[in-house]
């Protein structure tokens, strides 16, 4: 059977002209050398060199098993060296599952920075799952999920990355803009405006109107954030977003953010790994370009 070291050899020979110099160059015996190539020519039955005074002469054999080594040894280098990149972080694919809307735009402002420190790493964004994000993380759909709702799991963990307060979005002449907290109650008489998400997963239902007992007059599903604050700058419906989210658009847009509960609504957004992953250079790499790049002022960190 033909190995890389009989490939090795043999181009080693070709460049240098002798065994003496190849193996002095490989580091083993004349001897440990002769012996291999010896044993190679044995399992194929030919011989590789043909003896002529001092000087080695390939056979027909001899020449197309270097042509390989030339084309092959360069191929497994390669290969080892992708190889070492992958079980070292260097290399490989960042698939980011989101389960946070607004999160994007904090997003995108991590991309350009994170290629360019990983030139050598694919990145894919997925919104929808399967099985939800932790079970897409548990199927290696994903690598990272980003979510301000973490499911502890033995084989995952989800490290914080920045707090902020959710807040109640309105029109600048809408009859809420002139509070500065609003009640469960406030949001009877309104259309609210939100993501296609699951009710029990938005937290202006499951953290502040479910325990009050109270309901929107409606709920109208818009997918695009642009849209959601067009409309709710044109009186059309009320929203709940993380305020450092809206503070952008504030200076755009005629809006007003108002404070959800005496105490606010505080969450805090999370970055779920698989825990045999968690220490690849590329995903430790995210996460503190994540850390580096929180939106939030220290204040609404809390």
């Amino acid at each position: 059977m033909i190995e890389r070291i009989h490939l090795t050899i043999l181009l080693e020979v070709e460049r240098r002209g002798s065994l003496t110099a190849a193996a002095r160059a490989l580091n083993v015996t004349q001897s440990a050398l002769s012996h291999t190539i010896r044993k190679l020519e044995a399992d194929m039955g030919a011989p590789v060199w043909h003896r002529e005074g001092r000087t080695l002469r390939p056979t027909p054999v001899g020449l197309e098993l270097i042509a390989a080594a030339q084309r092959l040894l360069p191929q497994f280098d390669h290969l080892e060296q992708r190889l070492h990149q992958i079980a070292h972080g260097k290399r490989g694919s960042l698939r980011i599952g989101m389960e946070c809307h607004p999160c994007y735009e904090w997003l995108l402002r991590l991309i350009s920075p994170y290629l360019q420190a990983y030139p050598d790493v694919d990145l894919d964004v997925r919104q929808r799952f399967q099985f939800g994000g932790v079970g897409a993380l548990f199927n290696h759909e994903i690598d990272v999920l980003v979510t301000p709702d973490p499911i502890r799991r033995k084989r995952l963990v989800f490290e914080p990355v920045f707090g902020y307060e959710h807040v109640l979005v309105v029109g600048r002449t809408h009859r809420l803009a002139s509070k500065q907290v609003v009640v469960p109650a406030d949001l009877r008489r309104e259309t609210l405006l939100t993501y296609p998400v699951e009710l029990e997963r938005l937290d202006i239902y499951s953290q502040f109107l479910l325990p009050a007992n109270c309901s929107p007059r409606s709920r109208k599903v818009i997918e695009t954030t642009d849209i959601i604050l067009k409309l709710v700058e044109g009186g059309r419906g009320v929203t709940a977003l993380p305020r450092w989210f809206v503070e952008d658009y504030e200076r755009k847009l005629e809006l007003q953010t108002v404070r959800l509960g005496e105490q606010g609504l505080h969450k805090r957004l999370y970055l779920g790994t698989r825990r045999a992953d968690s220490t690849l250079d590329f995903i430790v790499g995210f996460k503190q370009l994540a850390l580096e790049r929180s939106p939030v002022t220290a204040a609404e960190h809390g």
